[in-house]
């Protein structure tokens, strides 16, 4: 039986949600609403900033906000705007003492699994522009699309705590369709947004995200990271199924793999494996879906090879199936996607996986 805990969120990051609903400045949601959020969660059991309450729990704080009648459809967009340094404990110390934006991108890269587990930051570094990418690590339709609005607003803001208040993004995208009407997202987020996109992520100019701070501090920015670093390290040891699984994958054959091997690895059976892939919102097909997109990703972004030698390295049967699996993953053919990247391609640097 597997004794890895669910996908968790830190204590802070809850909490700061209900904070920003407590304000009254979010839609119609006020203390009333968000006293039951906290009632559907448990809240009073938090100790201590770093505890952690499973994604389910998490799940159900938005399920008791969003579920009334009057509920603003712009709710997690606004949430995430009012988060405050304090809400992403460490995380959002340790932005505050970063020397450029690409320092904060890279940090949230790193650290993102100390806010929640349920989702990964990556930095997809261009030429002229580069891209800060959120993705869940869950299976998708388990997340409120507020929620995903949530964290993207909130990297916007923590942004201008680097670049200041009136910084803004070149664009944002959001996989998810629109909800509600267009005003509130080009006032918060300052920039043109589209949505049923094949990604969310925020493009910024590498002119901004490599700009310097005037003030900054390595000493204090060293402490903050030391202490991350800890805390990630106890959390990895507790690390979900998936997070496991996902590890694997980075390292496999593609053209091969099964779920035979992470299994045997995590000394599970299969039909365990699956039970608690499951269980945290995902599966082992969408797994090795994801890897192989990312695999196919970081091959056409890093070497010239042709589509046909690419396809049996991601653990498509050829050329025509990688066609055609691509574009349901990025929205365009690979052959687009390669050529947008330009000359510069292969010597990008700080992009991640998801």
């Amino acid at each position: 039986m597997s004794t890895i805990e669910p996908p968790s969120v830190t204590a802070c990051y809850a909490l700061a949600v209900l904070r920003a609903l407590e304000d009254g400045t979010v839609g119609n949601v006020g203390a009333g609403r968000s006293v039951g959020a906290v009632g559907a969660i448990g809240a009073a059991s938090w100790a201590l900033p770093t505890d952690r309450l499973g994604f389910g729990e998490m799940r159900a704080l938005w399920d008791a906000v969003l579920g009334a009648r009057d509920a603003d459809p712009h709710t997690g967009l606004l949430v995430g705007d009012r988060i405050r340094p304090e809400g992403l404990h460490i995380m959002g110390h340790l932005v505050l003492t970063c020397a450029s934006l690409a320092d904060a991108a890279l940090a949230a890269e790193r650290y993102h699994p100390l806010v929640s587990q349920a989702g990964t930051v990556s930095l997809d570094r261009r030429s002229g522009a580069s891209r800060v990418r959120y993705r869940p690590t869950v299976d998708p339709a388990a997340m409120h699309p507020q929620q995903v609005e949530a964290i993207v607003s909130s990297m916007v803001r923590a942004g201008r705590w680097i670049a200041g208040d009136d910084w803004t993004p070149l664009s944002v995208s959001f996989a998810h369709p629109r909800a509600g009407s267009a005003e509130p997202y080009a006032r918060v987020l300052g920039c043109p947004v589209t949505f049923d996109a094949p990604e969310n992520a925020i493009t910024v100019a590498n002119e901004d995200l490599d700009r310097r701070r005037p003030l900054y501090d390595p000493a204090l920015n060293a402490l903050h990271r030391a202490y991350a670093d800890r805390l990630l390290h106890r959390l990895s040891a507790s690390a979900t199924v998936a997070e496991r699984v996902r590890r694997w994958l980075e390292h496999a054959t593609l053209e091969d793999a099964g779920p035979e091997g992470p299994a045997k690895e995590l000394n599970l059976s299969v039909r365990t494996l699956r039970r608690a892939l499951h269980a945290e919102g995902t599966s082992w097909r969408a797994l090795l879906d994801s890897a192989r997109h990312g695999r196919a990703r970081r091959l056409l972004e890093t070497t010239p090879l042709p589509l046909d030698r690419i396809a049996p390295l991601v653990g498509l049967s050829g050329a025509t199936a990688l066609v055609r699996a691509f574009t349901r993953w990025e929205g365009m053919p690979p052959g687009a996607y390669r050529g947008r990247l330009g000359p510069a391609a292969p010597d990008r640097g700080g992009a991640g996986g998801g």
